[in-house]
């Protein structure tokens, strides 16, 4: 086999496992988390913006120089934060952009690397006392837990403060799952052993409230949710009470907003938007459901599922974390961010 049928078939594995990871919402929701492979100097690593449940229907993979951008990192260098600089434009012909985790992955020593949002994971990373659980579920295994950090460099810094150097499971805080080994193969099993061991049994919350959802949404452009599951922050006490608390990690500040609106007593769609003066991307009416407003990205709705997912695994009383106004504001005002955004709403119009 030459060296170019060889890489090609790596990617070609990477692209499939990326394709059954991303299909599963437990693991990845929308253009959420993502996945690479070192092919020589070259690092292969999904786009921002696109879904890895698409990987072996579209191109989603773009190849980045890895030397020139580890220099950048070791040097606190900003171009860091702007890995497109680091494209290698020719191999490179739909003009994708790599993700805002491109430091991430090239920090880590192993040829592939995997990130996502495993909802399990999420449950315990959202919590003050996460290093201690995680511990005893996680025994055996080289892992480290790695404390909050924006998306990005400040995330690949933190990494390098507290990984443990034979470390190939990173548990990172209010954000998710990262592991990494040598192969395609050995990685996809590594994931796979690290969420059984994480399982996390969810509440099962009651059938949302159709009609009384509907009487609430009138003639506002509100729609229901995609997912059913969806409705299930709006229907569990325990989790609605952590929703309350705000923001609990970074895709929820980016897709649904800042913390979680949610209706008064009584109150309807109108009433919600006249008293906080905007038209929220969901709102939650307790006892009844979730609603989104019309033109909420599938992204969106992904997360809205996603909050429902996360909640459910948390156990009444325990003590969680949510994201800072400081926290909230770096990301809110991030263009790598804002990027990502602007590419799921031009995708929504051409599909539209």
């Amino acid at each position: 086999m030459t060296d170019r049928a060889k890489w090609q078939s790596e990617l070609d594995a990477l692209r499939a496992m990326s394709a059954r990871v991303g299909g599963d919402p437990l693991l990845i929701q929308g253009a959420g988390g993502n996945t690479s492979i070192k092919i020589g100097d070259t690092l292969w690593i999904k786009a921002s913006g696109r879904w890895l449940a698409e990987a072996e229907r579209r191109d989603i993979m773009v190849p980045v120089r890895m030397q020139p951008l580890l220099e950048a990192v070791a040097t606190v260098d900003p171009a860091a934060e702007q890995a497109q600089q680091f494209v290698l434009a020719d191999r490179n012909p739909s003009g994708l952009r790599p993700s805002i985790e491109t430091t991430v992955h090239a920090l880590m020593p192993q040829r592939v690397v995997v990130h996502v949002h495993c909802v399990d994971t999420i449950a315990l990373a959202v919590r003050t006392d996460c290093a201690s659980k995680a511990a005893a579920r996680l025994e055996g295994l080289n892992w480290s837990y790695i404390p909050y950090a924006r998306p990005g460099l400040p995330l690949a810094i933190a990494i390098s403060e507290h990984r443990k150097p034979d470390s190939d499971v990173l548990i990172l805080g209010n954000h998710g799952l990262v592991v990494a080994a040598d192969t395609v193969a050995e990685t996809e099993i590594l994931l796979g052993e690290v969420k059984a061991r994480l399982t996390i049994e969810p509440r099962a919350p009651r059938a949302a409230d159709v009609a009384g959802l509907n009487d609430r949404v009138g003639k506002s452009p509100y729609r229901l949710p995609i997912s059913e599951a969806a409705h299930g922050t709006a229907l569990d006490p325990i989790s609605l009470s952590f929703a309350r608390l705000g923001s609990l990690y970074p895709d929820h500040v980016i897709f649904l907003g800042s913390g979680s609106v949610i209706a008064g007593g009584g109150e309807d769609v109108e009433a919600v938007v006249a008293r906080i003066g905007e038209t929220p991307v969901s709102i939650l009416f307790p006892d009844l459901g979730v609603v989104m407003r019309e033109n909420a990205t599938p992204g969106a709705d992904a997360m809205a599922r996603c909050l429902s997912d996360v909640c459910a695994r948390i156990p009444a009383g325990a003590p969680v974390r949510p994201l800072t106004e400081e926290e909230h504001e770096q990301l809110t005002n991030w263009d790598a961010e804002k990027y990502r955004q602007a590419l799921a709403r031009t995708a929504d119009r051409r599909t539209a």
